[in-house]
């Protein structure tokens, strides 16, 4: 059965986000479609109203500047409108195919610039990839995993009591991963009081920053793993981090994409397989319960994941990243990181390269996910833009639901964690 869900807005007790929402602005440009799930017909010509709003007040005669593109594209009308009245209109145009046509408008108050964005879907269930999938695509990924499964985990597990609760024990974990003295690193949350319980791997998203865990899910009675990925202990101090990524891990989603054996993500995406091995031999797991989840990066790594071990039940992921990478090539937005963008190192336009993202691309997974699956995403994210992660979900067959929260760009709010840790626990039980 697959199901879409469009526009929950429901109220939400309290969670836990990964990723905040914005912070409120003093001024708010306000742009507003008129159809309300922001989907629209091929052929169809959206007209969007403005307001900017000052103490929540429309501005009479505000001069606005706007531009609409094609999702992660140059714009190609850039104009300025005066809302008489405290409103105004905007007619987008259209598209001929599927696609995503954005609308972002500019108000200057003082030494402060806002912004207001709105994006029109269109057909956007039937958006294709323009990726394609390795004939060999299985048989390299299927060795690797058997050559990553002959390395001994060698498990080191050591108690973190300045992090643990009265309802939750955690740990700081290490298990060999992908060559010998190699590791892979992350936060263990059980449950107190003994007995097996279900398991939440939760896979991070980009950058380089230590964990804490995700205790408030342990304290409900799930094992949780978080987990990082650069093969260094996930509890030093932040300056290690912040150092990391401003020197040797700055661009390490570009190393060695030449070569399909050594780019950066071949070691990640099996450690994170890995990952469910790992909880699946610890005596407090139910090894037939066991999901994923994360956000961008990680809701790469989610559908991956979920892939490589089929010990993995079920999926949630937060607008993957890395979907589609060579959207760029046939111009129309690609997935995070943009190796191809115009803005990207020419270099990397080459067909090494290229020939490289189709065995990392999230695209080629999804094709080949076979479990539940819960996806969130919004038309404004112009850092997982829109174009690619629906590319992504439109090539899942299995059983999916997807939560459209349309306005928002690459954040979730409150009510997005509230339903999909709803749907997590409802599918894992206790």
């Amino acid at each position: 059965m697959k199901k879409l869900i469009l526009s929950l807005f429901a109220a939400a007790i309290c969670s836990a986000s990964l990723f905040a929402a914005p912070a409120e602005r003093f001024v708010k440009v306000v742009v507003t479609p008129d159809n309300s799930e922001w989907r629209y017909d091929c052929g169809q010509k959206p007209v969007f109203t403005v307001t900017v709003l000052k103490h929540n007040n429309p501005i009479e005669n505000a001069v606005v500047s706007y531009e609409i593109s094609e999702d992660m594209m140059k714009p190609h009308v850039s104009k300025t409108l005066t809302l008489k009245n405290g409103t105004g209109t905007i007619t987008l145009g259209t598209m001929k195919v599927p696609g995503f046509l954005r609308c972002r408008v500019f108000y200057k108050d003082g030494d402060f610039t806002y912004e207001g964005t709105a994006t029109a879907g269109f057909e956007p269930e039937k958006i294709r990839p323009t990726t394609t999938l390795p004939d060999d695509f299985d048989k390299f990924w299927s060795d690797a995993v058997e050559a990553n499964g002959k390395l001994p985990l060698e498990p080191v597990i050591t108690p973190m009591p300045e992090l643990c609760t009265g309802k939750a024990d955690v740990y700081h974990i290490s298990f060999q991963n992908y060559t010998k003295g190699s590791r892979f690193y992350g936060i263990l949350c059980v449950p107190v009081g003994g007995g097996k319980h279900p398991a939440i791997l939760a896979v991070p998203g980009a950058g380089v920053r230590g964990y804490r865990g995700m205790v408030s899910m342990a304290e409900q009675g799930y094992v949780t793993l978080q987990v990082g990925i650069h093969g260094i202990p996930v509890n030093l101090d932040p300056k290690v981090y912040t150092d990391l990524y401003s020197g040797a891990l700055r661009s390490y989603n570009r190393y060695r994409l030449d070569n399909r054996d050594q780019y950066y993500y071949k070691r990640v995406y099996l450690g994170c397989a890995r990952a469910i091995d790992f909880l699946a031999e610890l005596e407090s797991v139910d090894a037939e319960r066991i999901a994923v989840c994360g956000g961008s990066q990680g809701g790469a790594l989610s559908i991956t994941t979920a892939v490589l071990n089929p010990k993995v039940k079920y999926l949630a992921a937060y607008y993957p990243a890395l979907c589609d990478m060579t959207g760029y090539l046939y111009g129309r937005g690609g997935g995070w990181p943009h190796l191809f963008s115009r803005s990207a190192d020419d270099n990397l336009r080459n067909d090494k390269c290229i020939e490289t993202t189709k065995y990392y691309d999230v695209v080629n997974f999804a094709r080949k996910v076979n479990i539940p699956v819960f996806m969130s995403m919004g038309y404004n994210d112009m850092t997982c833009c829109p174009t690619s992660t629906m590319s992504a979900y439109n090539v899942i067959s299995s059983e999916k639901e997807l939560l459209l929260f349309h306005d928002t760009k690459h954040y979730t709010y409150t009510e997005q964690d509230v339903i999909r840790n709803k749907w997590l626990y409802e599918h894992l039980g206790k």
